[in-house]
């Protein structure tokens, strides 16, 4: 598979889980509960991503959108951002796991 494939593979990787995570939480107002259990399985996932080394910026992006949305009380904002970081976290997780066994592939033959 060209490095071409895998991006486009990715993107569309990400683009699912967000639109799936984004989904889930518009059909009632957040409360700071779900918030909190969102933030955590994000910070989770992107743990698993850092003892990978390869966590994204834009998920820390994503984090840190959370909690300032917390902090001002807007849960429903804050709620999607959490569960869009957990996607983008999951997902670097899965490149990793990808690509861990790829190169192998493109190198050795």
């Amino acid at each position: 598979m060209t490095n071409v494939t895998t991006t486009n593979v990715m993107k569309k990787i990400v683009f699912a889980m967000m639109v799936s995570a984004v989904g889930a939480g518009s059909a009632r107002a957040a409360s700071e509960a779900d918030y909190v259990a969102a933030f955590a399985a994000a910070e989770s996932a992107n743990k698993e991503a850092g003892r990978l080394r390869n966590q994204w910026t834009v998920t820390q992006a994503a984090l840190t959108a959370a909690k300032k949305a917390a902090d001002s009380g807007n849960f429903d904002s804050a709620l999607t951002s959490a569960q869009e970081a957990e996607a983008l976290a999951k997902a670097s997780i899965a490149q990793a796991t990808s690509e861990k066994q790829r190169w192998k592939d493109l190198e050795i033959r």
